[in-house]
C-alpha cells in the first residue's frame, strides 16, 4: 500500500486518500473485532449459553480499568510525538516513564478494590442468579491480567508516537490470534470451562505484553528510559492527564452503559436477556469496524487541510466521508436485517436465546444508515482540536440520550422499551451533530480566494 505523506493529505484526491488510510486502521479494528466475536462464539458453543452473559457482565469493569492505560497512553503520546518532533529526547523519555508509572499505579489500586469487592460488584453490574458464579470466576482471573492489558494499551498508543504503525498493528494481531488460540486448548482440549476462558484471555494479554516489552528493549524503539524517568513530574501528569480525559470520558460511559443495560435487562427477562444483549454488543462492535475505519481516515484528511487553511478540500472530505461511511452502513443494516437468526446460532443454540436475540439486533440497528452523520461529524470537531464540542458530540448518543431512554422507556414498553432505546439514541444524535456539524460548515468553512 502506497505510503501517505503529510503533503499527499493537502494534494491528493479525497477519496483516493480516504481510502488509503481507512484500510490500515479498518485493518486493525478488524482484528480486535474478530477477536471478540470468535472468542464469544467459541465460549457459546464449548461452555453455553450463560457464559457469554458472565463475559458480558465482567467486560465494563476489566474495560474501563484497561481504559486507564489508553487514556494514560492517548494523553502522553501527544506530549512524546511533540517532544521527539522538536528533538527534545528527555521529555519524551520522562513522560514514557511516567505513563507506566501512572498506569500501574491506577490499575492496581482500582484491582486491589475490584478483587475485595468482588462479591458486591459483580451483582451491580448485572452478575446476578445463574450468571453469578461463572462470572466472578472469569472475574477474578481477568482482574489479575488487567494491568498488563493496560500496559499494553498504553504502550500501544507509544508505539504510533513513534512512527511504527505497523509495530502497532502486530502487537494487536499476536493478543487476537493467540486468544483463540488458547479458547481452543484451554476449553475445548482441557476443558477448563469459564477459567479456560479467563486463562485464555489473560494469556492473550501477556503475550501482547511481551512483543510490546520486545519492542522497547530492541534496537526498534527510541526510548530507552531508565529508573530515573519513572519518577513522577507534576507538568507532565497535568498535560497527560488533560489531553487523556476525552478517552477515558467515552469509556466511562461505555461502562456505565453496560452496567444499566445488564441490570435492567437482568430484571426484565434475567440471563437470557443479558445474553441477547451480549451478542448483540459483539455485532456492534464487529458489524461497524469499516465505518470506524473511514472514521479514522477521515481525522488527519480534515486536520491537515483545515490547518492549511483548504477549507474546500475540508468541506469535500466531510462530504465523501459521510457518503461512504453511510454506503457501508447501509450493507450493514442490509445484512443485519435479513440474517439475525443465522448470526445469533453462531453463538449458541438455547432456544430461548436464539428466538429474544433476532428482533433485538433488527431494532438495535434500526437507524444504522444514518449513523455516519453522527461519527463523521463528532470526528471532525476532533481533528480540527475543538475538544468541548468533540467530547460533547462523541457523548451524545450514550451518555445524553441513550441513558435517559433506557431508564425510562422499559417502564413503558417493558424489555420492548430497552430495545427501541437504540435507534431513537440514534437518531436524535445524528440529528444534533448534523445541525452542529451544519452550522460549522457555513460559518468556518466558507471557501476562500487562495483556495
Amino acid at each position: 500500500m502506497a505510503k501517505v505523506s503529510s503533503q499527499d493529505l493537502g494534494q491528493q484526491p479525497i477519496g483516493k486518500l480516504l481510502v488509503k488510510q481507512a484500510v490500515p486502521a479498518s485493518i486493525g479494528i478488524l482484528v480486535m473485532s474478530l477477536n471478540i466475536l470468535v472468542d464469544t462464539i467459541f465460549v457459546g458453543n464449548w461452555i453455553g449459553s450463560t457464559a457469554i452473559a458472565a463475559i458480558n457482565v465482567v467486560l465494563p469493569v476489566s474495560f474501563f480499568i484497561a481504559a486507564l492505560g489508553m487514556a494514560i497512553g492517548v494523553g502522553g503520546s501527544s506530549i512524546i510525538s511533540r517532544a521527539l518532533g522538536a528533538n527534545n529526547h528527555l521529555k519524551a523519555l520522562k513522560t514514557f516513564g511516567n505513563q507506566i508509572t501512572l498506569t500501574l499505579l491506577f490499575t492496581l489500586t482500582f484491582i486491589s478494590f475490584g478483587l475485595y469487592y468482588i462479591n458486591d460488584i459483580i451483582p451491580a453490574f448485572g452478575g446476578k442468579g445463574a450468571i453469578f458464579e461463572p462470572a466472578k470466576i472469569y472475574y477474578r482471573i481477568v482482574l489479575y491480567g488487567v494491568p498488563v492489558l493496560a500496559l499494553c494499551m498504553m504502550g500501544n498508543t507509544v508505539i504510533r508516537a513513534e512512527g511504527k504503525p505497523k509495530m502497532a498493528m502486530y502487537a494487536m494481531l499476536f493478543p487476537s490470534v493467540g486468544n483463540l488460540f488458547l479458547d481452543y486448548v484451554f476449553i475445548n482440549l482441557f476443558g477448563w470451562g469459564m477459567e479456560g476462558a479467563a486463562w485464555a484471555t489473560t494469556g492473550s494479554y501477556i503475550l501482547c505484553f511481551l512483543f510490546i516489552l520486545w519492542f522497547f528493549i530492541s534496537k526498534h524503539s527510541e526510548l530507552k528510559i531508565s529508573l530515573q524517568h519513572f519518577g513522577l513530574d507534576v507538568p507532565i501528569i497535568k498535560e497527560i492527564g488533560s489531553l487523556g480525559f476525552v478517552t477515558l470520558s467515552r469509556q466511562a460511559i461505555v461502562s456505565v452503559t453496560y452496567l444499566l443495560m445488564n441490570n435492567i435487562l437482568f430484571e426484565l427477562g434475567g440471563e437470557t436477556s443479558v445474553t441477547a444483549y451480549a451478542i448483540v454488543g459483539r455485532m456492534l462492535m464487529f458489524a461497524l469496524f469499516p465505518v470506524y475505519g473511514i472514521t479514522q481516515g477521515f481525522l488527519p484528511i480534515a486536520g491537515f487541510n483545515y490547518g492549511a487553511k483548504k477549507y474546500n478540500r475540508v468541506r469535500l472530505s466531510i462530504n465523501t466521508a459521510i457518503k461512504y461511511a453511510a454506503l457501508l452502513c447501509s450493507v450493514v443494516f442490509v445484512f443485519l436485517m435479513v440474517f439475525p437468526e443465522a448470526i445469533t446460532s453462531m453463538f449458541t443454540q438455547n432456544k430461548e436465546v436464539l428466538h429474544e436475540t433476532p428482533p433485538a439486533m433488527r431494532w438495535v440497528f434500526a437507524a444504522t444508515p444514518i449513523i455516519a452523520v453522527q461519527l463523521i461529524g463528532a470526528a471532525y470537531f476532533q481533528a480540527v482540536g475543538k475538544a468541548i464540542p468533540a467530547l460533547l458530540l462523541t457523548l451524545t448518543r450514550q451518555g445524553i440520550f441513550f441513558i435517559p431512554l433506557i431508564l425510562i422507556l422499559p417502564k413503558f414498553y417493558g424489555e420492548l422499551g430497552v430495545w427501541i432505546s437504540f435507534p431513537i439514541a440514534d437518531v436524535l444524535s445524528t440529528l444534533v451533530t448534523g445541525f452542529f456539524l451544519n452550522r460549522e460548515v457555513k460559518l468556518n468553512l466558507r471557501p476562500k480566494e487562495t483556495e
